[in-house]
């Protein structure tokens, strides 16, 4: 059988998964994509974690002990998610290993509420990284306004960063800039920056969402032909700037002091129009040095019928600006398309940590009332995190 995902591995896309669950870890589930479906890293978010904590048995066992303790729930909801991150990254340890450092990490974001606030959110990356304690981390910090700086400030301790909710070109150079910035400052610390890691998660198919909701509205011939395709000339153009930052000699002095480059991730790539194919944010995305964060339904989806031809990027920006031009002309603003999904990407990842908040409330008063008692199965999960590494 061929092995696509093998295949674009060896393109050069670092296979991530964009999931995670106290279900998918004990299981083993997730150490079984590491194996056999060439998986090399994890991200999570708000969302991911609302989702997987709303289901109550896997945790029931740890949070009937943080009920007993009478912990708040901002403080329950931390100890839950570090605990399913610590796991995580355990279990990635062997493509940490075998990468030198590039890949095997696991992503967890700071509190989303603290998106425009850079002092609280620096203080929040560190406080993550020291309860986590394990090299393979990343912390995510949104890249806002007060998020530049705070990558900067968080870099320049050490702390590996993925810089997540990147929509536009502008703000993804000013990423890069922080990037570079953290580095400098790293290194004027005495870090080691063969040591640090980062990503810059550029968010795909939200783009096309946005873009052909206002191409339908417009109606005209020319708009609808331009359905589906501002997302990936966006993040082609991205990729565009990428290397020309990383073939700068402010670049070269960092690499040279042992640097690993900020590498672009594409997230948001599965397809959220029927219409389109089920791997086009992958297909069309090919290019080395470059991370794929996919759902898992992506992933099978992929192994089953994706096509993988050798960088499907480069060459490809003449028809990527004519792509803007053409958005342009039929009067799609693009830059309040942009303001309007990062505004919204901060809102919805804020929502999910208040249904977090609340669903992990409500399960911390039915363990403290006796119902949360863990049952063979959940009391079977706490030795398979102990053995994996995990602690609360």
């Amino acid at each position: 059988m061929t092995d696509r995902l093998g295949e674009l591995s060896a393109a050069g896309v670092a296979i991530w998964l964009d999931d995670l669950s106290r279900t998918r870890l004990s299981s083993g589930g997730l150490d079984q994509l590491r194996r056999e479906k060439h998986l090399v890293g994890v991200t999570s978010n708000p969302t991911i974690f609302a989702k997987a904590l709303s289901d109550a048995d896997e945790y029931n066992w740890q949070l009937r002990d943080l009920a007993i303790r009478g912990v708040d729930v901002e403080e329950a909801v931390r100890m839950l998610t570090t605990y399913d991150v610590r796991w995580a990254c355990d279990v990635m340890r062997p493509a940490y290993d075998a990468s030198g450092g590039v890949d095997g990490r696991v992503s967890i974001e700071v509190d989303p509420r603290l998106a425009h606030e850079t002092d609280k959110t620096v203080a929040e990356a560190g406080a993550l990284w020291w309860l986590i304690d394990r090299p393979n981390l990343f912390i995510k910090i949104p890249a806002t306004e007060a998020g530049l700086p705070a990558i900067t400030a968080t870099l320049a301790q050490g702390i590996s960063v993925n810089v997540t909710l990147i929509f536009g070109l502008d703000r993804y150079s000013q990423v890069m800039d922080a990037f570079l910035a953290g580095l400098e400052q790293a290194k004027a610390n005495g870090h080691d920056l063969s040591k640090i890691g980062s990503v810059a998660s550029f968010f795909v198919s939200r783009v096309d969402t946005e873009v052909d909701k206002r191409l339908e509205k417009l109606g005209s011939d020319e708009a609808k032909a331009l359905r589906g395709k501002a997302a990936v000339a966006n993040a082609q153009l991205a990729y565009e700037r990428y290397g020309k930052v990383f073939s700068s000699d402010r670049w070269q002095a960092l690499a040279d002091a042992g640097a690993h480059p900020q590498r672009p991730l594409w997230a948001s790539t599965s397809t959220k129009n029927p219409d389109y194919r089920d791997v086009i944010y992958v297909e069309q995305l090919i290019a080395p040095g470059t991370v794929n964060t996919m759902p898992e339904s992506v992933i099978h989806a992929y192994a089953d019928h994706g096509e993988t031809r050798p960088d499907t990027i480069t060459g490809s920006y003449d028809a990527a600006r004519k792509v803007f031009t053409d958005l342009e002309a039929v009067r799609v603003d693009m830059t309040d398309v942009i303001a309007v999904l990062e505004r919204e990407g901060v809102e919805k990842f804020e929502a999910s940590w208040l249904e977090l908040l609340d669903g992990v409330r409500k399960s911390l008063e039915s363990a403290a009332q006796g119902a949360g008692t863990p049952g063979r199965a959940a009391q079977g999960n706490a030795k398979a995190a102990a053995k994996a590494g995990g602690n609360a």
